[in-house]
């Protein structure tokens, strides 16, 4: 009942934001700590890809399904790993992103061959930042509004 009552929210995709921009962020300080390694190469997470993904899970999700608790509601909670087994532990899950990080050749490369950039590197980290917060910003009206409603409080 539990899950089905949040499944039929927006909460599972907010918590896709929030493990994406948890793992990117991770991707992103590598960068910034590896920025005076000779030969280093940038690396990142696709935020075009996630957002691909995540438009198809939306719309998976109102596709009209028979298997539905209600009219509206999704059959099942969206989801936008590579793996379609639900029972993909933590662990599991963390290897897939760390095996859809790409290395980035773009920029120029410095006397060590190194193509880092400060600037460049903390300009993403901020707009990550920004979505991930922007995320929890929402799953927390979202659980403010839920409480709301047990209590009978407006």
């Amino acid at each position: 009942m539990m899950s089905s009552m949040f499944d039929a929210s927006t909460l599972p995709l907010l918590e896709q934001v929030v493990n994406f921009t948890e793992a990117r962020h991770g991707v992103l300080a590598g960068n910034i700590a590896n920025m005076d390694t000779p030969g280093y190469r940038t690396r990142d997470l696709s935020s075009e890809k996630f957002q691909g993904r995540l438009e198809q899970a939306i719309e998976e999700r109102t596709r009209p399904t028979s298997r539905a608790p209600y009219p509206g509601a999704p059959a099942s909670p969206p989801s936008i790993s590579n793996s379609s087994a639900s029972s993909t532990s933590g662990h599991e899950r963390q290897r897939n992103q760390i095996a859809a990080i790409s290395d980035d050749f773009h920029g120029m490369l410095r006397h060590d061959d190194n193509n880092s950039s400060m600037e460049e590197q903390i300009s993403e980290i901020t707009k990550n930042q920004q979505v991930h917060n922007m995320a929890l910003s929402l799953m927390t009206a979202q659980f403010r509004l839920l409480r709301a409603a047990i209590t009978e409080r407006a």
